[in-house]
Order: structure tokens, then sequence, then C-alpha cells
């Protein structure tokens, strides 16, 4: 089978780049839109140049130019959006919403992959204020989608490891600690950590894949499932070493927010869905979704072992 052309917007971020990487090596003519609103980011270019020297098209266009994204949107079949998720709402919002119009105008995408890859908003909708707005965002991304008859696949990735194990799973802080660790609670709710790499694989592996379409595909490593305090344990055994443990209530983490602006309170509101109310892990998948791991099983995901073995 012929494999597909892929458009990846915001190919230089975080998760960005590792979804080009991903895409050439599994063979996909691979194109970055590039946008010209760059200005002087010297390791963006550098970046950008790098994707190029390993294969990849550099595509300019625009978020200000509706017929620059149309234009970029025809070259290819598939469409990945990997833009941050910004706090600042109605940018986010706007940027994947042109996004979709240009999707739409161009009529020969066969599928967009929105910028999702952490909890799955469709079950969020009890989230607490202010968290819940990265979740009602990509609700009306997801109604634009299926209101324009766009093909698509939702990618569900949990937690991204180097945030979550880097910090013990403690939010501000992103290398483990060889002395002491706050418990959430008892430090018994399971959650779900995957190698941003993985992530990038599995997302690949889904683009030319009958069984994703037009579904939420979750990655849920099963090894990877685990409590804040299994993953305490495993940093303890790589470091021999017992670390202090204190613990914070619900109470004490939501009476935190007040001191904190915005940004921070909306990463802390997931924080507490994902730590305190297990909102991950804490469902079965229906007939909505797939699993990735039991979708790719020659992928040999990283687990939380191997992925903490760096910081010892």
């Amino acid at each position: 089978m012929e494999k597909s052309k892929v458009l990846i917007v915001g190919g230089t971020g975080y998760l960005g780049k590792r979804l080009v990487k991903a895409s050439l090596e599994e063979g996909h003519e691979t194109y970055v839109l590039h946008r010209p609103e760059m200005g002087v980011d010297i390791e963006k270019v550098q970046l950008l140049l790098s994707f190029k020297e390993h294969g990849a098209h550099l595509i300019t266009g625009s978020f200000n130019d509706h017929q620059s994204l149309v234009n970029a949107v025809k070259l290819v079949d598939v469409v990945i959006c990997a833009i941050s998720g910004v706090h600042i709402r109605s940018h986010h919002i706007l940027l994947q919403l042109k996004l979709v119009d240009a999707i739409k105008e161009a009529g020969n995408i066969k599928r967009f992959l929105p910028s999702e890859f952490g909890t799955d908003p469709e079950r969020m909708a009890h989230a607490l204020e202010p968290g819940r707005v990265t979740f009602d965002d990509k609700m009306v991304v997801r109604k634009a989608i299926e209101e324009a008859n766009i093909p698509f696949t939702y990618v569900s990735a949990n937690c991204f490891a180097g945030y979550f194990l880097g910090g013990l799973c403690q939010p501000g802080f992103i290398l483990p600690s060889k002395e002491s660790v706050v418990l959430f609670g008892d430090g018994n709710t399971k959650a779900i950590y995957v190698d941003e790499d993985d992530i990038a694989k599995y997302t690949i592996k889904t683009i030319d894949d009958p069984r994703t379409l037009n579904k939420t595909v979750y990655i849920r490593p099963p090894n990877n499932i685990l409590s804040q305090r299994e993953v305490v344990q495993i940093w303890e055994k790589l470091i021999g070493k017992e670390l202090n443990k204190s613990s914070i209530s619900k109470q004490q983490f939501l009476a935190s927010f007040e001191e904190q602006a915005y940004a921070e309170q909306v990463g802390l509101t997931h924080y507490y869905h994902v730590c305190f109310e297990g909102c991950l892990a804490n469902f079965e998948i229906g007939e909505e979704g797939v699993e990735a791991c039991q979708l790719y099983p020659e992928i040999n995901y990283i687990t939380v072992e191997q992925y903490m073995k760096r910081y010892v």
C-alpha cells in the first residue's frame, strides 16, 4: 500500500519535531509547515533545516493567509496539527479552526489529526475551572471537524513522560529529587505515562490504518499504567535509596490554586484530575476508541523504568 503524504503543522515544537522524525522513519513523504512569522528564532530555523537534510519538504504557510494553508494542504493526504496548547484560549482555537477551514476548502484530505495528545476531552465535561478551558477548546475543534465531514483520528496519549516522570508526578519539577517527594493523597491513583518518541511512533502508525478512522486512539502501554507511589518506588530502586515522603490532600491541593497565575491554574487543574481523580485510567475504552499498543504490538515501547534510568 502506498504511504500517505503527511503535512505536520507545529513541526518545531516539543511533540511536533518527534512527529516529523517518526513520519520520515516510517517512509512517508513529509511536509513541514514553516510560518514566516517565525522571525529570528535561530533554533527553529536550524531544526527546520535539519528536517530538510533528512528528506522533509519545508512549506511556507501562514495562519494569516488562508490561501497559503489551502495550498499546503493540497500537497498531502494527511494533516497532523501539533501546535502547542497555549493557555490563551482564543488563539489556540482560532489557529486550529483556520486549519479546519483550509482542509475543508482543499477537499482532498484523507485524515486529520488535530492537536490533542493528552486527556480525552470528551470524558472531561465535569472538569474544574479554569482547567476545563483546554477540554472545551478541543471539543470546539472536534465539532468543527465533524460538521465539515473531515475524516479524523484523535490521539489520547495521556501523560508525557518528561513532564510527569521527570518530576515524580509533581507539578513544577522536571528532574526527580533524590531526597524527597510529595504524594497526592495516598499516592495510589493510577495514571498512564508515555515516552514522547513513542507517542509520535504510534501516532504515525494510525494515519493509514482503517481501524483508526474516525476513532479516538488511546495510548495505554500496559506496564506504564502506574500510581505515583509506584513511580516513586521505581525511582528509589534505581537510586538505591528511599525518599522522604509527605502528602498533600485534595483540599490542600485545590486551595493552592488561589496563589497561582491563570496559566498555572490551568495546568494544576489537569494534575488534579490525573493524580487525584484518576481520569486517565478509570474507564474502559468503548466502541468509539481503540488502543494503540494492541493495534501495533511491533512497537517496543519505553517502560517507566527504562525512561527513568536517564536521570540516575
